[in-house]
């Protein structure tokens, strides 16, 4: 418990101590004004009070990743803290912050019109593509995963396919509607059951007080299948440490938001609560995996059922029948209510660069029609092919936005360095893993490494072939301190 404790204390001290240095590098102004004031429509640009939107931006990132991938990422062993620790503080939270505020700053515009502005309009299109094609299966993943859960709980009249109809309409309507009519008004309720669900196994956790690794014991890959901690565990781990998708739910956000004040509490902090429900996760898993219990029912279970099973037998195990059905019912809440806002966020994206005005309803509903059929087919795929595809597609969604918020802070002449070494590792990351996994080239651990390192190296060497010309052709002339300002025409 001792690890687990202090990994607990820093990811509360980064949000204090690293987050408010992030906030001054990026350089936050209250007095600027926001678009939810400057643009407001309604339907999607409506100011909302702070803490409302802290927890719809929570929610929206909280889905099955921090905690069915903390789960799986458990299986790594005491590693899975670390990066749950420092990727939150110093990727994830700079990840999510950054690519609010600048949203923040351009009329809380979606993601690829960021990517775009930074990376160029190539990549603009490509992203345009690539993000609403990782939203539509963002969504068929969330559908899944909640309808196995609440198929657990329910008679078996009220099967897989019952519930996932269920959860697709409310998503039509969350998607369809203005964010302040149902997204504004049930997200409290669903936060109080997922915070009551982290508050209630983080109070167990340090009752039982159970005998967990510690790194002092070494940080040995303890996976049952022998997978590499690299790149497979940081891969498994995306939403608890870093995700791609968050940065597309944050110009929703930023189109409510009222002052820049709230950048920090809402995007960075959003991203460290996370990481804390992520944490204790993890621990409460490396426990059952340690029981001869938790050895026979992951033994005995695959795919989804893995993590479902887990979760069902630790709430009700430590918080009793009532408790362990409130936990769960947090744990359904999470993948919903980032289900329904990855569909609202892919209208928002088709609608930005087809510039179609979303105030008239029939609108609307011509850009979500043909993303919900899209979201049904792809439902139709096994959920572990889908996890899958949808974890390694977040992370280079990640490594994207990254590389374009680096660009960003050297146009700024900030410090790029806080995005700049968060980008190769992921870029490290991502290219590995399409080397090394048995859903890509699956080739042989050392090759795999070799080309992800080359493949990194790469990506750094055009990157400072961009910035040595960047700075060439905008040099600032040295002026000695103090000495007066030269005025064009004045030679």
């Amino acid at each position: 418990m001792i690890t687990f404790t202090v990994a607990l204390a820093a990811l509360i001290a980064g949000y204090f101590i690293y987050g408010k240095f992030v906030s001054r590098v990026f350089g936050v102004d209250p007095k600027r004004a926001t678009p939810a004031y400057t643009k407001q429509d309604g339907v999607d640009y409506i100011p909302m009070p702070a803490w409302k939107i802290f927890m719809i931006q929570f929610l929206n990132i909280a889905g099955l990743g921090p905690i069915f991938g903390a789960i799986m990422g458990a299986k790594f062993g005491t590693a899975s803290y670390l990066w749950i620790v420092l990727g939150s503080i110093f990727a994830g939270a700079v990840h999510d912050f950054l690519s609010g505020m600048i949203s923040l700053r351009n009329d809380g515009e979606s993601l690829p019109e960021t990517i775009g502005r930074y990376l160029g309009s190539r990549f603009k299109q490509f992203m345009r593509v690539f993000s609403v094609l990782l939203m539509v299966l963002v969504g068929a993943v969330f559908v899944a995963g909640p309808a196995g859960l609440l198929a657990k709980l329910t008679p078996d009249s009220l099967d897989l396919a019952f519930w996932a109809t269920v959860v697709f309409v409310y998503y039509v309507l969350a998607t369809l509607l203005p964010i302040d009519k149902i997204i504004g008004k049930i997200y409290p309720l669903f936060a109080i059951a997922l915070i009551f669900m982290a508050v209630g196994i983080l109070a167990m956790l340090f009752w039982h007080h159970p005998s967990l690794p510690e790194l002092t014991d070494g940080a040995a890959n303890t996976h049952p299948d022998g997978l590499p901690i690299f790149p497979m565990m940081f891969v498994s781990i995306a939403c608890g440490a870093i995700s791609g998708f968050h940065a597309t739910q944050s110009p929703m956000m930023a189109r409510c938001m009222t002052s820049e004040k709230y950048g920090r509490p809402v995007f960075y902090g959003a991203m460290i609560t996370e990481g804390i429900v992520a944490l204790i996760w993890a621990a409460a898993a490396t426990y059952f995996f340690h029981t001869d219990e938790g050895t026979a029912l992951f033994a005995a279970s695959s795919g989804n059922d893995n993590a479902a099973i887990i979760v069902n037998s630790i709430t009700r195990d430590w918080l009793g029948t009532l408790g362990g059905l409130l936990a769960v019912l947090g744990v359904i809440a999470a993948p919903i209510t980032s289900g329904d806002t990855a569909f609202r966020s892919a209208r928002l994206i088709v609608a930005d660069f087809m510039r179609l005005d979303q105030r008239p309803i029939l609108k609307r509903l011509a850009i979500s029609v043909p993303l919900f059929v899209a979201g049904f087919v792809i439902l139709q795929i096994d959920f572990a092919v889908l996890w899958r595809y949808f974890a390694w597609c977040n992370q280079t969604l990640a490594v994207f936005t990254l590389w374009a918020l680096t660009v960003y802070l050297v146009r700024e002449r900030k410090l790029y360095a806080i995005t700049l070494i968060p980008a190769l590792f992921m870029t490290a990351v991502c290219s590995t893993y399409i080397f090394i996994a048995g859903e890509g080239l699956a080739l042989s651990r050392n090759l795999s490494y070799a080309l992800g390192g080359a493949a990194t190296l790469a990506v750094l060497g055009l990157f400072l072939r961009w910035k040595r010309r960047y700075e060439r052709r905008n040099a600032v002339p040295y002026r000695k301190p103090g000495s007066p300002e030269k005025c064009p025409g004045n030679d």
